[in-house]
């Protein structure tokens, strides 16, 4: 279990009986491929390029997530065609879907980034718990339930979905006996929520998941302890009481920063 949770009081008693569980959600998805070589070579891109996405990023009304196509000529060039044509896809996606209901943004959303491949945090990052950013996720054609419930999001929020209507969902899958992320989409305040989720492909309400145990969740407003299966919650704070979240914040402001 990460740091910045057993070290988290007001949490610490609400995972107390999840403390057997290994972050990072790995397990019966381990052994998926991914591009190695981009992993391995995103230090190196940030520090050869992090001038020129200051230069070529265009802030637009609905986002920071507008880049321009020598930004994403760049990436082509550093990350080879397939990592270009992801975040060409991704831009495309966002553009063409801000006119669509929050029903058909979801299910595009959830489908794009479920089609990346899974790998395990040490695998990919070299650290026991790392949190990428929506970029990173793409320029590596990977990552873990973290990665791509922030990922859909930020591309959510992007497409006009607002923070409060979602919710990234700290569960414990009950199948795999381990801890989880998914995203969580409230259509009403007080509605039952929706699950978007790299381990199934369709998005079920909560009732329908009775293999997940929600334990907390966290969007830009707040912070909140699980007390039920569909949705019911209790406030506890701020969401950059978490460390991760913190950092993720952080390195996406750097990557798109005028």
């Amino acid at each position: 279990m990460p740091d910045w949770i057993t070290n988290n009081r007001r949490l610490q008693g609400a995972l107390k009986r999840h403390r057997a569980i290994p972050a990072g959600c790995t397990g019966a998805l381990a052994g998926c491929r991914y591009d190695i070589r981009a992993a391995l070579s995103w230090c190196l891109f940030v520090l050869n390029i992090t001038i020129f996405y200051l230069l070529t990023v265009t802030l637009g009304q609905a986002g920071e997530f507008s880049l321009s196509k020598e930004a994403i000529a760049k990436i082509t060039q550093e990350h080879g065609d397939l990592a270009g044509r992801r975040v060409l896809f991704w831009q495309d996606l966002i553009n063409s879907g801000m006119h669509l209901s929050d029903s058909e943004k979801l299910k595009r959303v959830n489908d794009f980034f479920n089609e990346l491949q899974f790998v395990n945090d040490v695998d990919h990052w070299g650290k026991e718990d790392y949190w990428a950013t929506p970029l990173q996720t793409l320029v590596t054609n990977g990552g873990d339930c973290e990665d791509f419930s922030i990922a859909k999001y930020f591309t959510l929020r992007e497409m006009g979905v607002p923070a409060e209507a979602m919710r990234l969902t700290y569960v414990k899958a009950l199948e795999l006996n381990q801890a989880h992320m998914v995203l969580t989409y409230y259509p009403l305040p007080e509605s039952e929520p929706m699950i978007l989720d790299n381990l199934v492909e369709d998005i079920k309400p909560s009732q329908e998941r009775d293999d997940l145990l929600p334990v907390y969740s966290f969007n830009g407003n707040g912070l909140w302890l699980a007390k039920s299966r569909l949705g019911e919650a209790r406030h506890v704070g701020r969401a950059d009481r978490l460390e991760p979240w913190r950092d993720v914040i952080a390195r996406i402001n750097s990557e798109l920063a005028p």
